[in-house]
């Protein structure tokens, strides 16, 4: 942490992860819901990560950040020490804080799937996520929980109850994982698929040909990386300090 604290699995650590903070993904029902889960969990920390500006819907009032409207909502019902924004993160760094998880909150409206869900699946998180589209359609109440969008109460004490017993969930954090190596693994499935669906053949290193944009007409320092999902284990120890 910017403070220099250290975090492992022995903690206690609610991870919440998007680009922006900001309403569309959900950083404002998880911001109201913090005072209740705080309240209830006193040795919990939480790591918010992302950047304070806007990809998707509103901007925020002039002068201000998304970030800073919803935490001054809640500012007086939560403990300011055990909140961490850590903003963007180096992706090892961003790995390290998903494998150290004890519960990580993936909330957004019906709208592009975030590829950090799936990351988070893949690292054996304990997700609760929101019940829209499209996240009910990866998320099936085995491999992670599902809440209302709006229902703040609702997510706190889903939240509160993974927290209080880690090892009920540990069997979903499995399931969770298995779901992204089976279905959504960059090289054997997602990325041959996406050959095919083109009509290339999938090729010995599928990640490596898109990345250099097999069957693509490019104008010379025109190539561009993708993003890919991979599926990074959830190792027994991961200490995060960022």
């Amino acid at each position: 942490m910017p403070s220099g604290k250290t975090f492992t699995r022995d903690d206690e650590v609610i991870t919440f992860a998007s680009r922006n903070l900001e309403p569309l993904r959900g950083y404002h029902i998880f911001m109201r819901a913090l005072p209740r889960i705080m309240e209830k969990r006193r040795h919990a920390h939480v790591v918010i990560i992302g950047a304070h500006g806007t990809s998707y819907g509103l901007r925020p009032p002039p002068g201000t950040t998304w970030k800073s409207v919803y935490l001054r909502e809640v500012a007086d019902r939560v403990d300011a020490n055990r909140i961490h924004f850590v903003g963007r993160l180096p992706y090892q760094h961003y790995l390290s804080a998903l494998q150290i998880s004890s519960a990580h909150v993936y909330l957004t409206y019906p709208f592009v799937l975030s590829w950090s869900l799936l990351e988070s699946m893949s690292a054996g998180c304990a997700v609760v996520g929101s019940d829209t589209p499209p996240v009910a359609e990866v998320i099936n109440g085995d491999n992670g929980l599902l809440v209302p969008f709006f229902d703040v109460a609702g997510l706190a004490d889903r939240v509160i109850e993974v927290l209080a017993n880690p090892r009920r969930y540990e069997t979903m954090r499995e399931k969770a994982r298995q779901t992204v190596v089976d279905t959504y693994d960059a090289e054997r499935i997602c990325v041959p698929r996406m050959l095919a669906l083109v009509g290339h053949g999938a090729p010995s290193n599928p990640v490596a040909a898109v990345r250099t944009g097999v069957g693509k007409r490019r104008k010379s320092g025109t190539a561009k990386s993708s993003k890919t999902v991979r599926t990074t284990a959830r190792p027994k120890s991961a200490p995060l300090a960022t």
